[in-house]
């Protein structure tokens, strides 16, 4: 059957349509990405703005239609940390639905998390042992820590790239002491959740989901072998401390320029970039690997265990 997960983000809605049958991998079909960064619309209230909603509204209409053309049997719709928090969020999430024609499934933080361990957990195997996670979206930053599917502990902090942009860097470029005023917060922020992950057992694998790690690892990391001769790419934390600074200097207009940073990142690529090199400090993490599969991935996968052997109608 074909299935789409529409993944509304505080920096995307994402639309990725795969064709899935039990016990096999998904195969996508199409990715549609609507680039809104909802941190803008959010007024001092904790509010997003109707000027926000409607841009909303909006993407998930084109998400719909897409999804329609593509002959999905399933549309499985989740909203994440930027709609989750906002204060008019009941709002927001009745005129999702009703642009939808569908329930909005609205994921937790920890949810989250454990969605994307599935994911992290399935595309590196039984095999990888103990897993130590980081995954950076516009709003949260999760974490999660297991040797099976599901993790033993999973948290969510309020440190998304485009959350952290908007409260500390609001200059272009971002000056010296923002940046380090961003880095003593995120300290602060993790520091109880350090010491939850201290009791895990040490991870025989750190790894690393999401768009804005996937960008970082293309700027200051490097291609290993892979399995089945899938390259793998492995992201430093030296290498990522020696950047930021440059990072910093260089207008966001400009930074689309190097290697890996797309357009819709261009902004938040600095937060994203202290947050996580914080986080891997904090969490003596001295490499990461990054993993293709993410979010919209767990979700699909958690989908797919819960139908019959049988496809539907079989």
């Amino acid at each position: 059957m074909r299935l789409g997960v529409l993944d509304i983000g505080s920096n995307t809605v994402h639309l990725l349509v795969a064709d899935v049958r039990p016990g096999g991998r998904p195969l996508a079909t199409t990715s549609r990405r609507t680039v809104l960064r909802l941190m803008r619309y959010l007024a001092p209230d904790g509010s997003i703005s109707d000027e926000g909603v409607a841009a909303l509204v909006a993407a998930v209409s084109e998400a719909r239609a897409v999804a329609a053309s593509e002959k999905v049997t399933e549309l499985l719709a989740t909203a994440t940390s930027a709609v989750r928090e906002a204060t008019n969020g009941a709002e927001v999430i009745a005129r999702i639905e009703a642009a939808l024609g569908q329930p909005l499934q609205v994921l937790g933080g920890e949810t989250e998390a454990r969605f994307t361990f599935l994911a992290v957990r399935r595309w590196f195997g039984w095999a990888a042992g103990q897993i130590l996670l980081f995954d950076i979206g516009g709003g949260s930053l999760e974490l999660a820590a297991g040797a099976d599917e599901l993790p033993e502990a999973a948290a969510s902090v309020p440190l998304g790239a485009g959350r952290m942009t908007v409260q500390f860097l609001p200059h272009d470029p971002p000056g010296e002491a923002d940046v380090e005023r961003l880095r003593e917060h995120a300290r602060a922020t993790l520091a109880p959740v350090v010491d939850t992950f201290a009791a895990q057992p040490r991870p025989d694998h750190v790894v690393g989901s999401s768009k804005a790690i996937r960008s970082l690892a293309k700027l200051v990391g490097y291609p290993v072998p892979g399995w089945s001769g899938i390259e793998r790419m492995l992201l430093p934390r030296a290498a990522l401390g020696s950047w930021i600074p440059r990072l910093a200097r260089i207008p966001a207009e400009a930074r689309q320029e190097l290697p890996g940073i797309t357009a819709d990142r261009t902004f938040q690529i600095v937060a994203a970039a202290v947050v996580l090199h914080t986080a891997m400090t904090a969490m003596d993490v001295d490499e990461l690997e990054v993993s293709p599969w993410a979010l919209r991935e767990g979700v699909l996968l958690r989908y797919i265990e819960s139908l019959s052997w049988n496809a539907p109608g079989a």
